[in-house]
């Protein structure tokens, strides 16, 4: 059927949006904010979308790019992002094709022809190729139906995945001023805003803005030593067969932790931009389309990342700012099912970060913002109060109650009366002249006297051995709690000593009383719940369901062999459970199930119905029927 808005046969706009939405995405109604936007571009205007990630922005886009006469231009940083959603949009019937690096001439050639002759929905590009003439040239001679620029995050200079091509892309006003066009991110705060109002030329747009909350997700953030340790409990106690990524902050800590998950016993691949295109490409294709994998990265990895069913994003390293840690946990649970976003953290990050913050080449501006950031950061840390919260205050939402999902709000931490322990530590820092690290501290406070301590005569200060109250891990974590909230700073000598602020006068007098959380143990805390993962999905039905959820799986993974694809691009983890819950007897029946469009209907419909009319039988058992 031709969905275009133009025919008469429409009464009005939205008629055909809606129909693309039930027939080929399988849907049967929009999300908040989807349906408005669509039609502001059904309409001819243009947009700025700010969606948390797993909120529907790609329908956004591209359901008005097939409503429309013409191509939608899709602006995609990434090349396995262009290449998944067009086989994703394929799968569906939709005519979709990309330009990329990865076509040899005669498919360029190809996919240009089928954009001159009208034959494309959406096509997907670099901005770095859209830019050059040649492209620019080649559009001039298409009909368009509108721009779409993704992650339009990018085009701040001062956030975390600047680049500096997205800052050309007014260009797309300039030439095309009746062409609508779509701003997207799941990331940005008020001056990262600004920056794309002003980068792209979008002062007309109209403005949405979803919450920022995934309520799926759980947080929790743990301090201390022994955080790869951590990490393994963690992932032993609740995702023990899980797909995931972990984060590093470092291309060394990322290899060595991928070798030592994987002589655990788990299947983990490293991903930084240290490797071959090609070994980086091969990693992520097996994340891809593997069950259970885990992927070590650092932030080079995940931008655009489709996958639905990563149950967990783990961070082995203090992210630099709030942003970044909305982004990289909003990987997980893209489905809307249930998710874990772990990190650990200790006094190392803190002071690397500021070094790295504070000996870079930006200027001053530049600067003051990233330690603003990165303060923002620490404090989320070291709230004792609700982590979700916190995070929606940052992007300015206000969340009314605590969100019962996170580690503060399952487990409220303890706090103590530091106000003694912390002159201590700070009457220490001065006595030993500011010039020495956090261990060497800790063992001047517990009275270690050894040759160093003995050498520079700090076995005589006041502070030597004052400090047995508290063992070593403490006194480290009121060390970075101290530093978080600026009683103390790095020093930028290399060496990570500690500098007293002009914060820290008042609370050495007396003047200013300080409560600080205590550390928790991360093992003691239970899961209330389990992630969702298949084994989890699978323990929520009677051992009958749970082999057909099984079975169902098992198909698709072998439906998805067969045309080299992700299995969640046949069917997501959440269509399985739905077919297992409402079990269709029939194509009409299966037509009904939420992520079944009519050209899956036709693919696939016959044969997930007959593992559901018999789920002891293999999928191997159940071939395609013959044409």
């Amino acid at each position: 059927m031709d969905y275009n808005v133009a025919l008469p046969q429409f009464r009005n706009a939205m008629e055909p949006a809606r129909r693309i939405l039930r027939d080929i995405f399988g849907y049967d109604d929009f999300r908040p904010n989807q349906a408005e936007i669509v039609q502001t571009l059904i309409d001819g205007g243009d947009a700025l979308v700010l969606m948390p990630t797993g909120g529907g922005k790609s329908l956004c886009y591209q359901i008005p790019a097939i409503a429309r006469p013409g191509c939608g231009v899709v602006v995609s940083p990434l090349i396995a992002l262009m290449q998944d959603q067009v086989e994703a949009l394929r799968q569906l019937g939709v005519k979709a094709a990309f330009l990329n690096s990865t076509l040899d001439w005669p498919e360029v050639q190809a996919v240009e022809q089928a954009l001159l002759a009208g034959g494309l929905d959406l096509l997907y590009i670099a901005p770095e190729r859209l830019l050059a003439e040649r492209t620019l040239d080649l559009l001039e001679r298409a009909t368009l139906a509108l721009f779409a620029i993704d992650e339009a995050h990018c085009v701040s200079q001062w956030g975390h995945d600047f680049r500096p091509e997205y800052r050309q892309l007014k260009v797309l006003h300039q030439r095309w001023p009746e062409v609508p066009r779509i701003a997207l991110t799941a990331t940005a705060d008020a001056r990262t805003r600004a920056e794309i109002v002003e980068q792209l030329d979008l002062g007309q747009a109209r403005h949405f803005v979803s919450s920022f909350d995934r309520p799926n997700i759980r947080y929790t953030i743990t301090e201390g030593d022994n955080a790869r340790e951590r990490l393994w409990r963690f992932l032993e106690r609740e995702h023990p067969g899980d797909a995931g990524i972990v984060y590093c902050l470092s291309r060394k800590k990322v290899e060595e932790t991928a070798r030592w998950l994987s002589q655990k016993g788990r299947t983990a691949l490293p991903y930084h931009a240290g490797m071959s295109s090609r070994e980086r490409e091969a990693n992520q294709q097996r994340f891809l389309r593997e069950e259970g994998v885990i992927m070590v990265a650092t932030i080079a990895f995940g931008m655009g990342i489709d996958k639905p069913d990563v149950r967990f994003v783990a961070h082995l390293n203090l992210p630099k700012s709030i942003e970044a840690y909305y982004q990289e946990t909003g990987r997980a649970g893209r489905d809307g099912l249930p998710a874990n976003a772990w990190m650990a953290y200790g006094l190392q990050d803190v002071i690397l970060l500021r070094q790295m913050a504070e000996e870079s080449d930006a200027d001053e501006g530049h600067k003051r913002i990233t330690r603003h950031k990165l303060e923002a950061m620490l404090g989320l840390c070291e709230d004792t109060g609700c982590r979700r919260q916190a995070l929606l205050a940052y992007f300015g939402e206000t969340l009314a109650e605590p969100c019962g999902n996170c580690d503060n709000c399952l487990e409220p931490p303890e706090t103590r009366e530091a106000t003694e322990a912390a002159q201590k530590a700070l009457s220490c820092v001065w006595r030993t002249g500011q010039r020495f690290g956090v261990n060497y501290l800790v063992e001047v406070l517990l009275g270690k006297e050894n040759e160093r301590i003995r050498r520079f005569g700090h076995h005589r200060l006041s502070t030597f051995g004052i400090g047995d109250e508290l063992k070593a891990a403490e006194w480290r974590s009121l060390f970075r709690q101290l530093i978080a909230r600026g009683y103390l700073e790095v020093d930028h000598d290399g060496y990570g000593a500690l500098k007293l602020t002009e914060r820290c006068r008042a609370l050495l007098r007396g003047e200013e009383p300080l409560t600080l959380r205590k550390a928790r143990r991360p093992e003691r805390r239970k899961p209330e719940k389990a992630a969702a993962s298949p084994a989890a999905i699978a323990r929520e039905f009677d051992a009958r369901d749970a082999a057909l959820f099984e079975a169902l799986r098992e198909l698709r993974l072998e439906l998805a062999r067969e045309q080299g694809v992700p299995p969640y691009i046949i069917f997501h983890d959440t269509t399985l459970k739905e077919m297992v819950v409402v079990q269709p007897r029939t194509l009409e029946e299966m037509g009904g199930i939420t992520g079944v469009g009519a050209q899956k209907l036709a693919r696939y419909g016959q044969r997930f119905l007959d593992v559901i009319s018999n789920p002891s039988r293999s999928a191997a058992e159940n071939p395609p029927p013959s044409p």
